[in-house]
């Protein structure tokens, strides 16, 4: 009320007096104005730092604020006593500052004055902390803006901001032991299987409730993925409290800075690239969240050592630098702060696996992201269209550009020559592609398409430099050094000027910060090309070998030699290091790929013969290696590749296509055929090494299996033995199969025992099929232990292996213990009526399982009782196939019963061909699709339906809306039925499909289909084969034809159509727009018919197929009509 009456008092003109014009001086409340802005003043220092005293204070410091404010008479016993039984911490500090807030201005100065004079860390980071990250967030917003451009690409869509990372559980083996491209090149840029993705934003949260943010976090990608783009990026986004804003500070440190350093102290190296942090006990304390990033680690120059690194948990201790990041990383060092990690994945598992919290991994372009990239960075012309055709018809620069960076090469290096208006050939190897991206950065020859300039007119500067920097490249590869200081520059003779021209700047970039600058190649493969570009200059005139740098060792004379030599040391490196460097350097043996670099490169007089020996050589060292086909062997046909010797790449590619690879797999020959499995189109979506392999070459080829996504291994006589092969292959880590197709082949128990093992291990197989094996009931008991704990796999083949019944009782057992299965095949296995009954029981409660194949298993009406039981229940099931199961009316009528009364909502396909179903199942049938629209396929193909039957079906086929497949094949059908059903199509706007085939309807059947095709407007597919049609009814079918625009496939086979039918049938083509696939095969058409059909091919129809055989034209008559059709209608196939 006081303050009330105060600010009333403001307002009463009665109580001021007039100062100079419309000016007011308030007498009676100056004093009293002068204490409530006061009083403002203080509550308003108290609000601004509401949160700042939750995040921050502890129960000892509160303790200490009450005790002084108890003292001072600020709180009285009674309050003090009442904020301590408040039960959270926050809780007794919001109750504090009500309290201090509601009393006078006494009490917020009181608590202001407490904390603005202790030195506590507590008072600190309420005072200091938020202008202290305001200032840092400056500070690298305005470091990290710079290189705002650089990262950015032009299309939205592959902007960081909209990709994720991806959570992996670890590093796979192909990570962490060979080269990126060869990672690249091996999985073909797909993702591994059933990866989470992770926003850059949920960095260093927690994965779930319960789990604690991860300290240590490793994110790694091969080389030009972007880590060091996606840091940046992270850094700006925080900057501008876009991202993890419950992190006070960030400190990015690159392993190119500390490369630099030698020994120094956690809070020295900190104080060193953040001047502006003065008070680092509070950056690096517990109390507010840190993350400490260090970006790079392939790029330092020391190894890490965390078995021997000397411990250290003093933070103003100086270390050397390895042992200083080793015990940041093993939490020995500032624990309280979080550690992330960026590096390339071979060097990433030197970190112990025991101290990564979480393991992230960069995603490359997908074909899509490489088509976006083209369009956008290409829109003004149409090359985009013309580089992804290029791109697609080779495969290995396709894969390639899975690497942004490389794809960035690729796109300007084609877009260089298509615009130089010259005929050259576009690149088609990778030498090709990077002798043209270095002749385009020295700008040799420019403009393009004129003459081109002689050697001795050519800047001799490009040509000094680009030797130096390959000499540099070349010794930097062989230390794995990949980041250069301006003094490795200049003992390198690399004028640093230069650095700055044209090709310096396109082959280097450099990179400052406030601690160092340092330079490094454009990617790691334009390092490589450019040793390749030394070692090939220096091989032909070096003495000494070229892989010791100094000149102490054993003399090496000739070209020859030094090219054994760098193939010597490539095979024995066990990461890979050298394969690209190898490839590059084989490339440039051809005159095509060398041709850009002629004024670049000393290259003196060329020997021609060198291309052959070393093709010569390469295919000596395909024979010669060991029993097991390696990656460091695969190489060898990348070499082959890129010296453009493809005689025996061509020759495997061929057989493999053609199915005629069997008893030819020498080593050779599976050397290349694993290079095929990663290069081929035909192996990209399905590797089918169907009737090829024994259990030698598949051990051979084992590590390249691998990498398959679908592999088809059927018709292979294998047996047990090879499947303890393949069962190592489905449990390793690395293994990226999906679809596992082992049909037809002789695998018994044992076998299918290797096999479960395998699958409680694997989590990538989704798909496995066993077809025509002898696992027997045995073999099914052990896969079925293995499918209850496998979570992947969804769909299994077991038909035709003697299961019987006790394997579906094993296999009921699974689907009861809400398994993943989708699909479950157990076709011709016997397994009964016992085995029916155990696989309906399990339905009841099964609710993953949508397709079921049952056919040939003598269930019997008894099983299919119990199955149609379990339908009555059970609503996922879609698809149901009881073909040849002995099924009579009484075993129909139950299956009727559950989908007529509308019990069943799920089933959408079901199959009960070859039983002996009645007329009276029939009719129950009927019955049940006048009440059923949601069964789409039905097939009673082979059944005892007749007339009657079909009849009673026909008529609810006119109210039914939701059958669109019928198949009656085989059911003594005639024609009055027929009439039923035709007349049923009249008013049916759902059926696509029908088959009569093999019942005796003849011409007037045929008649009556006919006129309703006049009307009917949703049939797609009629099968009329062997139905007794003649020329009347092929007359009238026609006359249909000229009327209805939506039927696609018409089977006429077996009939006689004749001259005259074939005739009219011609002249409903020239006006028909709908039809595609028309069969007149044995319709004694003889060579008039024949040539009518032809010559009708001439019109504007829509056919794709056509089949004329067995019509006796003969071999001359059907060689002239097999030509007019192939002028006429060149996009449609012909049997004739």
């Amino acid at each position: 009320m006081e303050r009330k009456a105060h600010y009333d008092s403001i307002l009463d003109r009665s109580k001021r007096i007039t100062w100079q014009d419309d000016c007011y001086v308030d007498l009676q409340s100056t004093t009293c104005s002068v204490s409530s802005q006061a009083e403002a003043e203080e509550s308003g220092w108290i609000q601004k730092h509401q949160d700042l005293l939750q995040r921050f204070s502890t129960t000892s410091f509160l303790e200490g604020v009450l005790s002084h404010l108890r003292e001072v008479d600020v709180l009285s016993s009674v309050e003090e006593t009442k904020i301590k039984e408040v039960g959270q911490l926050q809780d007794r500090i919001n109750m504090l500052t009500t309290i201090v807030t509601s009393k006078d201005i006494q009490g917020s100065d009181a608590l202001r004055g407490f904390i603005e004079s202790s030195e506590s860390q507590e008072a600190r980071l309420i005072i200091n902390h938020d202008a202290m990250v305001k200032e840092h967030k400056e500070v690298l917003s305005l470091r990290y803006e710079q290189y705002r451009d650089r990262d950015s690409v032009s299309c939205p869509e592959l902007n960081i901001s909209s990709r994720s990372l991806l959570l992996v559980d670890g590093l796979s083996d192909l990570q962490q032991k060979e080269h990126d491209l060869m990672q690249v090149g091996v999985t073909r840029g797909r993702k591994r299987n059933h990866l989470r993705q992770l926003g850059l934003a949920k960095l260093l949260e927690p994965l779930t409730r319960v789990s604690l943010p991860p300290r240590v976090s490793l994110t790694v990608g091969v080389a030009g993925i972007g880590k060091t783009t996606w840091v940046r990026h992270f850094i700006r986004q925080w900057s501008q409290g876009a991202v993890c804003t419950d992190v006070s500070f960030v400190l990015p440190f690159s392993f190119c800075e500390l490369n630099s350093l030698e020994k120094l102290s956690a809070e020295r190296l900190v104080k060193m690239a953040f001047p502006h942090l003065t008070d680092l006990s509070l950056v690096l304390s517990s109390s507010c969240r840190t993350l400490l990033i260090l970006d790079g680690l392939d790029e330092f120059r020391c190894s890490l050592n965390f078995s021997d690194a000397a411990p250290c948990n003093d933070p103003k201790k100086e270390v050397p630098i390895d042992d200083l990041v080793t015990n940041i990383i093993r939490g020995n060092l500032l624990p309280d702060i979080a550690v992330w990690v960026t590096s390339r994945p071979r060097v990433a598992s030197l970190i112990p696996g025991g101290l990564v919290d979480r393991v992230t991994e960069i995603p490359g372009f997908s074909p899509k992201d490489i088509q976006l990239f083209l369009n956008h960075h290409f829109s003004e012309r149409d090359f985009a269209s013309k580089i992804l055709a290029h791109l697609k018809s080779h495969k290995i620069l396709m894969v390639m550009c899975y690497v942004p960076c490389i794809c960035w090469i690729v796109a300007d290096t084609l877009t260089y020559i298509m615009q130089s208006g010259t005929q050259e050939s576009l690149p088609r190897t990778c030498t090709e592609m990077y002798t043209h991206f270095c002749s385009m950065k020295a700008e040799v020859g420019e403009p393009r398409g004129r003459e081109p300039l002689r050697t001795e007119q050519l800047h001799g500067s490009n040509r000094k430099l680009l030797g130096n920097l390959g000499r540099l490249a070349f010794y930097g590869l062989l230390k794995q050094k990949y980041t250069f200081s301006e003094q490795d520059l200049r003992a390198y003779g690399i004028d640093l000027l230069l650095t700055q021209c044209s090709l310096g700047a396109g082959v280097l970039i450099r990179d400052e910060s406030v601690i160092y600058a340092t330079y490094r190649f454009t990617h790691l493969t334009v390092q490589e090309f450019l040793a390749a570009t030394f070692y090939h200059v220096s091989s032909k005139r070096a003495i000494f070998d070229l892989f010791s740098e100094s000149t102490m060792s054993w003399p090496k004379i000739g070209f020859q030699n030094h090219f054994k030599s760098a193939f010597q040391h490539s095979q024995q490196a066990e990461d890979g290091h050298l394969d690209v460097f190898v490839r590059f350097l084989t490339g440039l043996l051809s005159p095509v790929a060398l041709k850009p670099l002629t004024g670049l490169l000393a290259l003196g007089k060329e020997d021609g013969n060198q291309k052959a020996w070393a093709a010569g050589f390469l295919q000596g060292l395909l024979v010669s290696g060991g029993a097991v086909v390696s990656l460091r062997a695969v190489n060898l046909a990348y070499c082959l590749q890129e010296l453009q010797h493809t005689e025996l790449l061509r020759s495997v590619e061929e057989d493999l296509q053609l199915g005629s690879l069997a008893g030819k797999l020498t080593r050779a020959h599976c050397v290349v055929l694993g290079y095929l499995l990663h290069v081929s189109p035909e192996c990209s979506e399905q590797t089918n090494l169907t009737g090829l392999l024994s259990y030698t070459t598949v051990k051979c080829l084992l590590p390249q299996l691998l990498y398959c996504s679908h592999l088809r291994l059927e018709n292979n006589h294998f047996k047990d033995d090879v499947m303890e092969l393949l069962g190592s292959l489905l449990s390793a880590k690395d293994c990226h199969i999906q679809k596992l197709s082992l049909a037809e082949n002789a695998i018994g128990n044992k076998g299918a025992k290797a096999l479960s093992r395998a699958l409680l291990v694997n989590r990538t197989l989704t798909s496995l099929n066993l077809r025509n094996n002898n696992i027997g009931s045995k073999g099914a008991k052990f896969l079925a232990e293995a499918l209850k704990m496998n979570q992947v796999l969804v769909s299994v083949n077991f038909q035709n292996n003697a299961i019987e019944e006790e394997g579906a009782q094993a296999l009921a057992e699974v689907l009861q213990c809400k398994n993943k299965l989708v699909s479950l095949n157990l076709q011709k296995n016997t397994i009964g009526v016992g085995g029916a009954k155990r696989i309906a029981d399990a339905l009841k409660t099964n609710r993953t399982l949508t397709k079921l194949n049952l056919c040939s298993n003598q269930l019997g009406d008894k099983g299919t009782i119990a199955l149609a039981e379990a339908l009555t229940v059970n609503h996922n099931l879609l698809s149901l196939q009881l073909q040849s199961n002995s099924i009579s009316n009484k075993g129909m009528t139950a299956l009727t019963k559950a989908l007529r009364l509308r019990l069943n909502r799920g089933l959408v396909s079901l199959n009960l061909r070859e039983n002996s179903i009645g007329v009276e199942g029939a009719k129950n049938m009927a019955h049940a699709l006048h009440e059923n629209n949601s069964l789409q396929e039905l097939d009673l193909t082979a059944n005892l339906l007749h007339d009657e039957g079909v009849q009673a079906i026909a008529g609810a086929i006119k109210v039914n809306r939701g059958l669109t497949s019928l198949h009656l094949q085989w059911n003594f059908i005639k024609s009055s039925a027929t009439k039923a059903l035709a007349h049923a199509l009249r008013s049916n706007a759902t059926m696509q499909l029908l088959d009569l085939q093999e019942n005796a309807i003849g011409n007037e059947g045929v008649i009556f289909l006919a006129e309703a095709l006049k009307i009917n407007t949703s049939l797609l597919t009629l099968c009329l084969q062997g139905v007794s049609a003649g020329t009347s009814g092929a007359i009238v079918m026609a006359e249909a034809l000229m009327t209805n625009q939506t039927l696609q496939t018409l089977d006429l086979r077996g009939n006689t159509v004749g001259m005259e039918g074939a005739k009219a049938l011609a002249n409903a083509l020239k006006s028909n727009r709908s039809l595609k696939s028309l069969n007149l095969q044995e319709n004694s058409l003889g060579m008039d018919g024949a040539i009518f059909i032809a010559t009708a091919l001439k019109g504007n129809h829509q056919l794709t197929y056509i089949n004329l055989q067995g019509n006796g034209i003969g071999e001359s008559g059907a060689k002239v009509i097999s030509d007019a059709i192939r002028s006429n209608a060149p996009g449609c196939v012909v049997d004739i």
